[in-house]
This record gives structure tokens, sequence and C-alpha cells, in this order.
């Protein structure tokens, strides 16, 4: 439900029925002869190889847990993200798998595509610039960024303090700095 997680949350009885549901589903494993043949890169039974799943991780920004958002992030990138022949998991459809990975390694990802705003997440670089198509740029910083660390402890555009974990289209495509700062 990407165009709709408090209605997710909603249907879960609230935060700590829908947190509970969601913790099961990057943790509960299954049993031979359960697992889909077809799908790939398993966190549980999450399967960062089904594309349509990739929103899922960012779910966890919307009950108040950005910081599980941030570790399952980590996790994929660098789990099932290889500079090999056969570096990841699933079949890149159109390009979502590598589109998922550039999104999630600037710290921000197309949620719900259709309503032009974009999740926080945790960035994989300490600097990277986004050259427009309008002249403009977009500079993303990560203060404090080490492999380690990999939590957020405050993130501003453009010098002001971005509360709800979301920028829009329009934001980015007007230029500036996101600037994260990891603790």
């Amino acid at each position: 439900m990407p165009q709709d997680p408090q209605g997710l949350i909603d249907l879960f009885g609230g935060t700590k029925g829908f947190l509970k549901k969601l913790d099961e589903n990057f943790s509960l494993t299954a049993t031979s002869g359960e697992v889909n043949g077809n799908a790939s890169g398993f966190i549980g039974q999450y399967a960062h190889g089904n594309e349509p799943s990739h929103h899922t991780v960012y779910l966890y920004n919307f009950a108040g847990k950005p910081e599980r958002t941030q570790e399952l992030v980590e996790q994929v990138r660098s789990e099932f993200y290889r500079a090999t022949p056969c570096g990841y998991a699933g079949n890149d459809d159109c390009g979502q798998m590598s589109a998922w990975y550039i999104f999630s390694s600037l710290g921000f990802y197309p949620f719900h595509a259709g309503s032009a705003e974009y999740v926080i997440g945790t960035p994989l670089f300490t600097k990277a610039t986004l050259h427009l198509e309008n002249g403009n740029d977009f500079v993303i910083t990560a203060k404090n960024k080490t492999p380690e660390r990999i939590h957020v402890k405050s993130v501003k555009l453009n010098g002001k303090p971005i509360k709800d974990y979301k920028i829009t289209h329009q934001q980015i495509i007007s230029g500036g700095t996101l600037e994260f700062i990891l603790k």
C-alpha cells in the first residue's frame, strides 16, 4: 500500500500491531518447500529480488522507526549488491533493481512514485551531486559517514530541519543541499 501507509497501519490496529507484523515479515523464515523459487534476496519473508516489494524497507519511517529503515537499507545494499557479473538479487526489470540501489545510496527513495515525494533512508556516500537538467545542482552530504555509521541523527534541506523524513521532487529540482548528520 505505498499510496496509503497510514491506512495500512490503521488496518493492523495502529503502530504497535503494524510494527509487530512488519518485524515478522523481516524475521520469519520459510521451511523447506515453502520458498518461492522465483524470488531471491531474502531477509525473512522480504524478497528484494521481487521489485514490487522494494518500498517495504521504508515502511518503518511511517511507524516512527526510521532507524530500522536505515538498518534494512544498509543490509540490502551490502548483501544484495556486489561488483560482479551477477551482482544483485533478482531480475532488473526495466532498471528497478538498479534504481532502488541508486536512490537508496543517495539517501532517499520514491516510496510512492505517483506522489512526487521521496522518503529518507541513509546515504552510502559522504557527498554526491546531482547535476539537474534545469541547470541546478542538488548536493547530498553526509557528515560523520563511515561504514559503521548508518543511523541518521538529523537531516536538513537547505539548512532547515526535515522532521517527517520526506522531501519532494520539486525541492530536489529546485536545487540546494540535503545534509545528513549520522551518528
